[in-house]
């Protein structure tokens, strides 16, 4: 069971708190070994949140009884951090701790040196504060979140759920981080890679465009490509192009090679008895080859690796 404590200042950020709370702290019954969460504060409680909520946390001086640290919120101001948390963070990375960190967070990682020779991202209003205050640390300022499997950050705080999810889906797999996204009412899988914001809104639900996306979504056994979809959509494939790239700030073949990733990992999960030229023909790759290349690229991993170390974690 892997201990979490979700890591609050004194003035804690309500609704990030409650992002780290819903995805991490609230109990799950069905899913056997889930987090044991608990919110602490090194300053001392209670704390007073918006709309002067005062909340009262445990109050600790140290992180030894953790696995995973969440950081929903921190100060972006300059300030003096107690050496007791500095070196409670800097020790828990150096026992192999997993750390993430929702919208400014970051700006206590950084602090903490546990960003150091690592990428990060920040909301995109911080962004010019953090690189000023922190010009070694490789910023990625078009994406949603970034994590290497161990430390990561949310640029914002909506985002913060989809790097929630994406360590659910890495602890417990696909299947169950999709049953979460779907109580919490939001799309199961937002790559990091995304972009914080995008030139023009996604198109109405009842457009040809994004009835085109749903007919996409449910034919990906099928050999359909960027064509096939473009006239799904009635639209010239040069105008299907250029508006696919303004609506999600990605090409429809990389949209397509993601969303046959997805769902390759979810049959990686589910059936491994299965070979992969079974996988790769689910998931309409014309070769288990093909399914190799792209789920190598988006990843880094093998199908072979993933699904070895889903069933790891399933053991």
């Amino acid at each position: 069971m892997t201990r979490v404590a979700i890591l609050v200042n004194q003035q804690p950020a309500m609704f990030e708190l409650g992002c780290a709370l819903e995805l991490f702290a609230l109990p799950r019954q069905e899913y056997s070994h889930w987090y044991r969460t608990e919110v602490v504060t090194f300053h001392p409680s209670p704390l007073t949140g918006l709309g002067s909520i005062s909340l009262q946390v445990v109050q600790t001086d140290n992180l030894q009884a953790y696995d995973m640290l969440v950081v929903p919120a921190w100060s972006v101001a300059p300030s003096e951090l107690p050496d007791m948390l500095k070196e409670e963070l800097q020790a828990l990375a150096h026992r192999g701790g997993r750390m993430i960190s929702f919208c400014s967070g970051a700006f206590l990682l950084a602090d903490c040196g546990v960003l150091d020779q690592r990428p990060a991202c920040t909301h995109w209003r911080y962004q010019a504060q953090f690189r000023e205050r922190f010009p070694d640390i490789e910023l990625l300022d078009q994406v949603l979140y970034s994590f290497d499997g161990r430390i990561g950050c949310s640029a914002g705080s909506a985002a913060g759920l989809d790097l929630g999810l994406e360590v659910i889906r890495q602890d417990y797999g696909q299947q169950v981080a999709n049953q979460v996204a779907r109580r919490l009412v939001i799309s199961p899988h937002r790559s990091g890679g995304q972009s914080q914001f995008v030139e023009t809104p996604m198109p109405e639900l009842h457009s040809h465009f994004s009835a085109t996306l749903d007919w996409a979504s449910a034919c990906l056994n099928q050999p359909i490509d960027v064509d096939d979809m473009a006239r799904q959509a009635k639209m010239s494939r040069r105008n299907f192009d250029r508006r696919f790239r303004l609506a999600t700030n990605m090409s429809p073949k990389e949209w397509l090679n993601r969303q046959r990733v997805e769902r390759a990992r979810a049959l990686l999960e589910l059936s491994d008895w299965r070979s992969l030229e079974w996988v790769a023909d689910q998931c309409g790759f014309a070769s288990a080859l093909n399914l190799r290349l792209n789920f190598q690229k988006y990843m880094t991993v093998s199908p072979s690796e993933y699904r070895e170390q889903f069933a790891e974690r399933a053991r």
